[in-house]
């Protein structure tokens, strides 16, 4: 007997697949690097969110071998269970330390915490509002609120102020990325914390591709914006510029005493393995011994974007690590792609959903890691494949 349902997927992915929008994942056969294996070819890696060159740094595994040793492999039951053990307790407190906040807490990935932050602050009696190119997690976290839900343009600040006042809801809640994951641009943070003072709204801060990036020291958007205050609810993921895996969000004492018996995310799943907080912590302590890290990646993106610019590449704005190249056409994107790879080059095209229709893009991702030669090596053959 035909199953309708089942029929439908596979049309749909055909559909997916006509259009240029199919995915498929790579396999990689390397560690993650400046420098991969994939399908039998050695690619110079502009793929990643490796920012600061640390997923593949001895130092970290030698901490993972460590807590390994003395915590084993699983943390075994909840945070508020068993699953909390010293590890993450001390990473924690080091995050805090390093960010400048009172507390921080541990989540087992950035969508997890966004989720578990949104979900907890907000109920049927608040009202969130959303920027329209947040990441996915945000709005997940937003819908799972059972909050209204209110998105606002890309950046339009008074199309927000409007919205805001406007609301009668009894907790409202402006949730944004600090740097937006496709396009490398940041969040107008001081005009929005001011706007969350004028209509008493928390400012929840999803930081994943600012922290280590932007900020003195790689110490992420609160530092590069100067923003203090108890309004703001703060997210960075370990498993970009960090190298590892999981999230911090830190904020108010009270907010993250609030997320700790709220936080269905955090209440409800295994903790996060002892070594991912063991990675984190000692991923830290290399940041802070180590600015020039940040700096060596701010070097190559000023380098790319000189060397794009000097030769009619349209690259996004971006000061960021992310320095996008939008053709438009979703099968366009990916034909570059394809042509990168050739030359030796692992550039990913990113379509819709992600990005709007007729903004598909390939999305350099710049680390630290990267040598000079190899930068100019990638202007060079974007130069050559979009020339007319």
């Amino acid at each position: 007997m035909a199953f309708a349902a089942l029929e439908a997927l596979a049309h749909a992915t055909r559909e997916l697949e006509r259009a240029g929008l199919k995915r498929t994942r790579r396999i990689l056969d390397s560690a993650q690097d400046a420098v991969v294996d994939e399908g039998g070819a050695r690619l110079v890696n502009f793929a990643s969110n490796d920012y600061l060159g640390l997923a593949n740094e001895p130092r970290l595994r030698d901490a993972a071998h460590r807590a390994i040793d003395a915590f084993g492999v699983g943390a075994g039951a909840s945070p508020l269970v068993t699953g909390h053990t010293r590890l993450h307790e001390q990473a924690e407190a080091r995050f805090a330390d390093f960010i400048g906040r009172p507390r921080a807490l541990l989540f087992g990935s950035g969508y997890a915490a966004n989720i578990g932050i949104l979900a907890s602050l907000g109920d049927r009696h608040a009202e969130i509002f959303a920027d329209k190119w947040n990441h996915a997690c945000l709005v997940d976290g937003a819908v799972l609120s059972r909050a209204t839900f209110t998105r606002y343009p890309h950046g339009d600040l008074e199309a927000l102020a409007h919205q805001l006042a406007r609301s009668t809801a009894a907790t409202r809640i402006v949730a944004t990325d600090t740097v937006f994951s496709m396009d490398g641009d940041i969040a107008p943070l001081e005009r929005l914390l001011a706007l969350c003072e004028t209509h008493d709204a928390w400012l929840v801060l999803d930081d994943a591709h600012g922290f280590g990036v932007i900020g003195e020291g790689g110490r992420g958007a609160l530092a590069h914006c100067a923003l203090d205050s108890p309004r703001v609810v703060y997210m960075a993921t370990l498993g970009k510029a960090l190298g590892g895996y999981g999230a911090f969000v830190t904020g108010a004492p009270e907010v993250v005493e609030w997320l700790v018996q709220r936080a269905r995310t955090y209440v409800f799943s295994t903790a996060l393995p002892p070594v991912a907080a063991a990675v984190a912590r000692a991923a830290l302590d290399i940041l802070a011994a180590e600015p020039d890290r940040v700096d060596r990646l701010h070097a190559r993106i000023a380098q790319l974007r000189r060397a794009c610019q000097t030769r009619d590449v349209a690259i996004a704005p971006s000061i960021t690590a992310i320095q996008p190249v939008i053709v438009g056409d979703a099968r366009r994107a990916v034909a570059l792609s394809s042509a990168l790879r050739e030359r030796g080059f692992l550039v990913p095209a990113i379509r819709p959903p992600t990005v709007p229709e007729g903004t598909s893009r390939v999305r350099v991702s710049l680390s630290s890691s990267h040598t000079a030669g190899q930068v100019e090596s990638l202007a060079a053959a974007l130069v050559e494949l979009l020339s007319p």
